[in-house]
């Protein structure tokens, strides 16, 4: 049998998560909410990817509160009005789906918040435009252009920590299975860890452990309130000399585990412009594959992973026990139907699909539950 099309569970204090093959959908920003609320966009893309063949479905890096937007535009879930258009669109795209598992983002953007979409330049909106004052662990900004975070001080530590609680039972709540905080690609909780952005002198900054501190109280307090599956995706590195690095990344996923931290979904970089990435196909893997032979976490791995044979390879080496696409199934949309014929998988989605193969690769789909979970 294909490891990648063979099942998997995911640990979670409530119960395992089981998955029907190691494919994730990795969380894929929007920026098509209203006020944070999800739209028209959202159940349309959700049902697509709910009939894509991946086990896992990611929702994006959701807000936990509004100055923690990466845009204006971006998906939210910091009150009842968030959550209640949250919870009715994804009720209408699982009813049109095959029964895929659900895993949402929760994230706070820190100084990289009141920016404008990727495709409007991507730069530090002020007022005048919708913007607000970011908040971050030091005032430094994301670039030289920008004007510098306000400093957050422990009322708004305690503030933010309080609403991924929040965010978490609303998400609970809905009957999504897994939550994955956001501590990676330069965002709030990564900022406390990287001294490139942390200078803080009190109990928050300094030493590594110090530097972890918020992070890990955002992750204790929401285990705490949250019964399913619970993980975090981390940037290994900064790729920047004198910032955050896959040594230090050891230690932060080991004291995740002790926690209670159900798996890890490994990236890189994102915090700094000065960063030189050496991108190539599946340039992060080595990072995944050594996190996970020292903390024995279940294991993501994701970036340039656009090859059947080569996710095969990844889990096939002990790399990584599950492994994401985001931007390939943007592009390949049924990517896991391929995927599939080319390994002798089987994947579920909607009969209304079922026509639409060629003769060679009729055996891709499996029993299919159609509206159920």
């Amino acid at each position: 049998m294909s490891l990648l099309f063979s099942p998997y569970s995911l640990p979670g204090r409530r119960a395992e998560l089981p998955l029907a093959n190691r494919i994730v959908v990795a969380p894929m920003c929007q920026f098509s909410a209203q006020n944070g609320l999800a739209a028209d966009w959202h159940l349309a893309h959700w049902t697509h990817l709910f009939n894509s063949g991946a086990a896992l479905v990611t929702i994006e890096a959701t807000a936990v509160l509004p100055e923690g937007r990466i845009t204006p535009q971006c998906l939210g879930l910091w009150d009842e009005r968030t959550a209640r258009a949250m919870a009715d669109t994804l009720h209408r795209a699982r009813a049109l789906a095959p029964a895929t598992k659900v895993c949402i983002q929760l994230a706070h953007a820190g100084r990289k918040a009141s920016s404008a979409a990727p495709w409007n330049g991507g730069q530090l909106l002020d007022a005048a435009h919708g913007g607000w004052t970011p908040c971050a662990p030091s005032a430094i900004a994301h670039l030289a252009t920008e004007a510098p975070p306000q400093v957050l001080d422990e009322t708004g530590l305690a503030r933010i920590a309080d609403a991924f609680v929040a965010a978490a039972r609303r998400a609970d709540a809905m009957g999504i299975e897994a939550i994955e905080l956001h501590s990676a690609h330069g965002y709030l909780l990564h900022q406390f860890l990287s001294p490139l952005s942390n200078q803080r002198n009190d109990a928050f900054g300094g030493s590594l452990e110090n530097r972890m501190r918020f992070p890990l109280q955002v992750f204790a307090a929401v285990r705490d309130a949250f019964q399913g599956t619970l993980g975090l995706r981390l940037s290994a590195t900064d790729w920047v000399e004198g910032g955050w690095d896959l040594a230090q990344s050891i230690v932060f996923a080991q004291q995740l585990k002790a926690l209670g931290c159900d798996f890890i979904h490994v990236s890189t970089g994102g915090l700094s412009s000065q960063q030189k990435i050496p991108v190539g196909p599946g340039y992060q893997v080595p990072f995944a594959q050594q996190i996970r032979a020292a903390t024995g976490m279940a294991t993501t791995a994701v970036g340039l992973i656009t090859e059947a044979q080569q996710a095969e390879a990844i889990l096939a080496d002990g790399s990584a026990d599950l492994i994401a696409l985001a931007r390939t199934l943007q592009y390949q949309p049924h990517w896991p139907w391929q995927a599939a014929a080319q390994l002798g998988g089987v994947v579920q989605t909607n009969p209304v699909y079922w026509r639409c193969l060629p003769q060679q690769a009729q055996q891709v789909f499996g029993p299919i539950r159609v509206g159920g979970r």
